[in-house]
């Protein structure tokens, strides 16, 4: 099975050209040989579109970038930020539905589940899809964002209005790759620890969304409907 299989049917046409290329071979030699040699990979290779999943390109009004997947067992999902259940929530997500709540007032509970923004149009893309288990980063070598500065792009060149929030110095680096007056780019520090308090939690960032969605004539998104 290859990386073009596995990608969801409304993407291919967009990547189906960086899904077979030789960088894509790459990752898909460099996954096989991570699971030959023991070491082990997340998430499994089915789900590592699975941001995508549900979502054609005209589909999404919110991108949400994270770096690479959570490198813990029963951890990854797919989807940036997003744990599997029962799972406890990482310290990022955390504090993402501490900065919810103090934006929109909303009562954040235990089951914080971030994907649930997805039937909205809410893309939560990790720039790098796979981690080998145990190991933060180790994959942000493989070629990933040959791929998913493709579907940045896709989206942005899209004629749809779409708010990319881009927290943190890695994911702000994707700023050059979102341009014209559809596009709102917003900022903030990463919700990590060891940065969320440098001004991630005042970002007001949920509520800004909403406000230029419904300033181009676009619904809002319900952000409470994953508490």
């Amino acid at each position: 099975m290859t990386l073009l299989d596995i990608c969801p049917a409304d993407w291919r046409s967009a990547l189906s050209d960086v899904l077979t290329s030789v960088t894509a071979q790459g990752i898909e030699n460099q996954l096989a040989q991570e699971v030959a040699s023991g070491n082990g990979y997340y998430p499994r290779f089915n789900r590592l579109f699975a941001a995508l999943e549900g979502l054609s390109p005209r589909d999404v009004r919110v991108v949400i970038l994270g770096q690479d997947p959570y490198h813990g067992e029963h951890q990854a999902t797919g989807r940036a930020f997003e744990v599997s259940e029962p799972t406890p929530a990482p310290p990022s997500l955390v504090n993402i539905g501490k900065m919810l709540e103090r934006d929109l007032g909303v009562a954040v509970g235990n089951r914080f589940q971030i994907g649930r923004w997805s039937e909205q149009g809410v893309l939560l893309l990790n720039t790098t899809l796979s981690v080998r288990a145990g190991e933060p980063e180790s994959h942000k070598g493989l070629g990933w964002q040959t791929i998913t500065d493709r579907i940045i792009s896709v989206i942005a060149a899209s004629e749809k209005p779409t708010v990319f929030l881009l927290w943190g110095a890695h994911a702000q680096r994707k700023s050059v790759l979102v341009n014209g007056p559809q596009n709102l780019v917003l900022t903030a520090p990463h919700p990590s620890p060891l940065s969320a308090y440098r001004g991630f939690f005042d970002c007001a960032h949920f509520s800004a969304t909403n406000q230029w969605l419904t300033s181009q004539g676009e619904q809002a998104i319900r952000w409470e409907s994953a508490c």
